[in-house]
């Protein structure tokens, strides 16, 4: 890119049987556009007696978006719904003002070995849409928007690029964006981005400034509108971003609001159990402590 603010390698988590890249909120950064928190898992090979098994677990203030590399996580919530995300499929959970899920390996993978490979995304809701009530929409990767560029590949996974729109249901001026690169190129996204604007290298080599940058590192624009780069033949990266809002976002735990008071109410309900309960669960994932963090 040809205006970096920030260059950030991942700092790994262990979070149950995986290795999570955290890649947003940081010192420097807190929020990109709306985009609040991501999540890189994996690549986590498991053996037939490992499996994900997260209970349930509470959220407000935001939507989910869970998109696979490779694996598959079996979803549940509050809302009855049931599914398996498979690769190159969304998972668009809408919490507004509370709802519980649970994501574990599905009973087919359950008995042999897999990989788990894939993003989480915390997308915070506008201020006004924060308490609405909680929706959920899975969609699959063949209804997704694709087009090619010369020597890329282009797949919009939520939100608007140009004239084209993803059929992810989002709430505010946004944009996630796969891009594959099948020769060494320049990428020039010159005046067709806005807000803010942030890279992701999933694989390859991008270079800008005689300064190249692999795997695993975020780059964040000072100008989305300004935003080029050289990109080597078999790279994958994620663009992602939009406009900002203009409040601040606290972060407690899988809770996100604009309001402390809020998250505060939340965590006093999550304690009490009395967000809705998901169907044929019966465990759940306590509160727990000295997790607050500013957004």
């Amino acid at each position: 890119m040809s205006n970096i603010d920030f260059i950030f390698e991942e700092k790994a988590a262990d979070i149950g049987n995986f290795l999570v890249g955290r890649l947003l909120p940081f010192r420097q950064k807190r929020n990109i556009g709306p985009f609040v928190f991501i999540d890189h898992m994996g690549p986590a090979q498991m053996t037939a007696n490992e499996n994900l098994d997260v209970g349930p677990h509470p959220h407000i203030g935001l939507s989910t978006l869970t998109f696979l590399f490779e694996g598959a996580v079996a979803h549940k919530d509050s809302l009855g719904n049931d599914i398996v995300i498979e690769p190159g499929a969304v998972n668009w959970m809408t919490a507004g003002k509370g709802v519980v899920h649970s994501e574990r390996t599905p009973d087919y993978l359950r008995t042999i070995d897999k990989t788990m490979h894939g993003l989480q995304i915390w997308i915070a809701l506008p201020k006004d849409l924060e308490d609405m009530e909680p929706n959920f929409v899975h969609i699959e990767a063949k209804d997704l928007p694709t087009w090619k560029e010369e020597g890329l590949d282009f797949k919009l996974i939520a939100g608007e690029f140009e004239d084209k729109k993803s059929g992810v249901p989002v709430y505010s001026k946004l944009y996630m964006i796969e891009i594959k690169a099948h020769e060494d190129m320049t990428v020039n996204l010159h005046d067709r981005l806005y807000g803010e604007s942030g890279l992701y290298i999933l694989e390859g080599e991008v270079s800008t400034n005689e300064s190249a940058f692999g795997e695993k590192q975020i780059l964040i624009t000072k100008d989305a509108h300004l935003c080029t780069f050289d990109i080597k033949a078999g790279s994958t990266v994620y663009l992602f971003g939009g406009e900002p809002f203009p409040e601040e976002r606290f972060i407690y735990w899988n809770f996100v609001s604009s309001s402390r008071d809020k998250i505060e109410e939340a965590k006093l309900k999550w304690q009490a159990q009395e967000f809705p309960k998901v169907p044929g669960e019966t465990d759940f994932v306590p509160l727990p402590v000295d997790s607050f963090k500013k957004g």
